[in-house]
């Protein structure tokens, strides 16, 4: 089967997204015997050679500033999107309903393969993060929402993300189809432990918890803390563990340090190697995980591999599969409850082992599972196909456009022959062009106030209130120009 994989993250970025397209297409490639492209956007420097599969990277642009080390995929970059139709693919799996969903479409126009979509996470959340509540973000959900229902079938990784697909708009079917986790099922040695874990002051006979992942607030982070505090206040005695850093990092730190708790508090920073991962997991006695934002909460299931509880919001798409003290253990969102259970579990080691074991053999799943069920799908939809029993997705206004871009990369190859030193010389002269023009802009501003005080003293007659007023439309003004025309210019910064 030849499967085409789209995405809008991957290597040099590591995100959770990104790390089940490599799964997916090292074992569809290593272990099926399928034949993989990847679509993905690229990125300045990086290499992406070396996959025991193909990566096609095309054009994008430089949207660091918005989305912070992200780059945006140029959704109608005709020759690679001609490359991947050569490919021929017989299932179109994109993952991310921006410029990945868009290349499925038109792939898809051009080809007749069909589109499956993977929802991973909240893109609503996301979306909100980088362009504030408002008319943005809901017209920018609403795209996304039809992006997604043009596609012939819709998987989420949980019941939860079904449910915050559905509350943006959704109305399609969906099928749960699980992630998985690279970690073998099974502890890790004890020398193996020892020798990650030594140097740190963990005293044996005390519960040791332990959170892994980003750095960031909307993690549950300070629910955590303050519980650490109530735990504290109480005397009962622990060690906590964060791995894994972020934006938030040095405001979790202050706040250990506010609460006068940094004795009891491990920062260890990111860790990237996966046996030591494992070997944290493995001396850990509970695993908090207190995010209502995750959909999937794969580090939960990395936890259960190593036989680890884990300590979740009652509700939370990572709670999704457990049974309270019997695989692992819910919480209400808030502090006090979590204190009150830690509380309860700290000198009941071998109750907090029992549950990591029932955790290990009820909700571990590994990769090559769920790759494997995920390829068993593709056969079905494939079949659908071919004897023509797949649904058909009513036709959406967009499915024009689309039609018409696939009529380009047809109709526009020959531009691809054009002397690339054609665009480097213009991209030189817009660089010229917008430098000179920052220069001449700071000039205006530098003048903007001696301006202002010489019109505002011959324009007394127009009373306080109008001055405010000009002052206020001035500023606005310099500042929708420069915003204006950075935009425009950014727009063109396409790397090729």
């Amino acid at each position: 089967m030849n499967i085409c994989l789209l995405n809008d993250s991957f290597p040099p970025v590591i995100d959770g997204v990104a790390n089940v397209v490599m799964n997916y297409g090292r074992i569809f490639t290593n272990d099926i015997g399928a034949k993989v492209v990847v679509g993905t956007p690229r990125y300045p420097d990086a290499s992406y050679e070396g996959y025991p599969y193909e990566v096609i990277p095309y054009s994008s642009l430089d949207t660091t500033d918005l989305v912070a080390g992200y780059r945006t995929g140029n959704p109608l970059a005709m020759r690679e999107i001609m490359k991947m139709a050569e490919f021929g693919p017989d299932i179109i799996h994109t993952h991310c309903p921006a410029a990945s969903t868009i290349i499925a479409r038109i792939l898809q126009n051009e080809t007749g393969a069909p589109i499956i979509f993977t929802y991973h996470t909240k893109f609503d959340v996301d979306i909100a993060r980088a362009v504030g509540e408002g008319f943005l973000k809901n017209e920018t959900v609403k795209a996304m929402v039809k992006n997604i229902s043009a596609c012939d079938e819709v998987w989420v990784v949980s019941e939860g993300a079904g449910d915050n697909l559905r509350s943006l708009g959704y109305e399609g079917e969906l099928r749960v189809m699980n992630n998985g986790v690279d970690f073998p099922k099974g502890r890790v040695s004890e020398d193996k432990v020892k020798e990650v874990t030594s140097g740190y002051d963990l005293p044996e006979g005390l519960p040791v918890f332990l959170f892994v992942g980003r750095m960031m607030k909307y993690k549950g982070l300070p629910l955590i803390i303050d519980a650490l505090k109530i735990l504290s206040e109480k005397n009962v005695d622990y060690r906590m563990v964060f791995v894994g850093g972020g934006a938030d990092l040095e405001e979790m730190q202050a706040k250990v340090k506010e609460y006068g708790i940094t004795d009891k508090v491990i920062f260890t920073g990111p860790i990237h190697d996966r046996e030591m991962l494992r070997a944290w997991n493995t001396r850990a006695d509970l695993f908090l995980f207190p995010s209502v934002y995750d959909t999937n909460g794969i580090v939960v299931r990395e936890a259960a591999a190593c036989g680890l509880a884990s300590v979740l919001i009652k509700g939370s798409c990572a709670a999704e599969g457990i049974t309270h003290a019997r695989n692992g253990y819910l919480i209400e969102e808030t502090a006090e409850s979590m204190a009150g259970l830690l509380e309860e579990l700290s000198d009941k080691h071998d109750t907090m082992r029992d549950a990591g074991q029932h955790a290990m053999d009820e909700i571990y799943i590994s990769w090559e599972d769920a790759v494997h069920a995920a390829y068993e799908r593709y056969g079905v939809i494939r079949d659908m196909v071919a004897d023509g029993t797949l649904p058909r997705r009513k036709k959406q206004s967009s499915d024009y456009f689309l039609e018409s871009a696939s009529m380009i990369v047809k109709g526009t190859e020959h531009i691809f022959d054009i002397p690339r030193n054609i665009y480097g010389g213009m991209k030189e002269n817009f660089d010229d062009f917008k430098e000179d023009f920052k220069e001449n802009l700071e000039e205006f501003k530098e003048s903007l106030p001696e301006g202002v005080k010489e019109f505002s003293e011959n324009a007394k007659e127009l009373g306080e209130s109008a001055k405010k007023g000009v002052r206020q439309g001035i500023k606005y003004a310099e500042k929708s120009v420069r915003e204006g025309f950075d935009l425009s210019i950014n727009g063109m910064k396409l790397d090729d």
